[in-house]
């Protein structure tokens, strides 16, 4: 097998959860073009649907779930759905995360609660729901949606952070748990990164984003492309001797 061949994932079964806009269909669309079926998870049809032809464009199959990483049931049905469109699950890669701007004192208890489990407690339901089908072939990658501040905390991201950073730390355990059986789990520390919903805005209000941008020591924010690089190796067999980390994708930002 050539370096080159390392990177490839044909033949494998990957589910993406946000997958609807941003990261999620990036990352959808760059693990089909390296050879993997698609199993497209969120709750916007459409959206979804928009992704799965440029999936089925890149020349693989795509299935396509509404569903609530929240909801048990929910997660158990894309299992099924996946299991009984592909026949296998190797890649999970648990994207679906959300946020809300506001300091301690003025986020109410139900949006913690939102958060924490949209970003945590989905990457756990997915995980818990996927890895025996990757155990019982000894082979697997777990890849998450992590965040600069899965080692870092920011103001007005209470919630956001201590959720980033439970997910750092649930992907560090579970790589113990997991290893044996032959499956890596690992975290992306994405800084900011410029997609079709925020593009605007970054162009509108730059003082918004002018703190991450000027430490960054590459001097700016990130582009889709800089995560989909990153999601595509470890879902490879040339990461195959990583699990366990957070790998971050931040222009430099947490050099400093």
């Amino acid at each position: 097998m050539t370096t080159r061949d390392r990177f490839r994932l044909d033949g494998q079964v990957a589910v993406v959860t946000g997958a609807s806009g941003g990261i999620g269909r990036a990352g959808s669309i760059a693990l089909a073009k390296a050879g993997a079926d698609i199993t497209l998870v969120g709750r916007n049809r459409t959206k979804l649907d928009e992704t799965a032809q440029a999936v089925e464009r890149a020349g693989r199959r795509a299935l396509v779930i509404e569903a609530d990483v929240t909801s048990e049931a929910d997660v158990g049905r894309m299992r099924d759905e996946t299991l009984s469109g592909f026949g296998r699950i190797d890649i999970l890669f648990s994207n679906a995360g959300i946020t809300s701007p506001k300091i301690l004192t003025e986020l109410p208890p139900d949006e913690w609660k939102r958060i924490v489990d949209v970003n945590l407690t989905g990457a756990y339901l997915c995980a818990r729901a996927f890895a025996p089908d990757m155990i019982a072939r000894n082979h697997g990658r777990i890849i998450q949606m992590g965040s600069i501040l899965s080692g870092r905390g920011m103001a007005t991201r209470t919630a956001y952070s201590a959720s980033k950073a439970g997910l750092a730390n649930l992907g560090a355990a579970m790589a113990f748990e997991l290893g044996p059986h032959g499956i890596t789990v690992n975290t992306i520390g994405a800084t900011v990164i410029v997609t079709d919903l925020n593009r605007e805005l970054v162009r509108t209000q730059p003082q918004l984003y002018d703190k991450v941008r000027s430490r960054a020591a590459l001097g700016r924010l990130g582009e889709v492309e800089d995560v989909t690089g990153a999601l595509v190796f470890l879902a490879s067999d040339a990461a195959r001797f990583i699990t366990g980390q957070t790998i971050y994708v931040d222009g430099g930002y947490t050099a400093g």
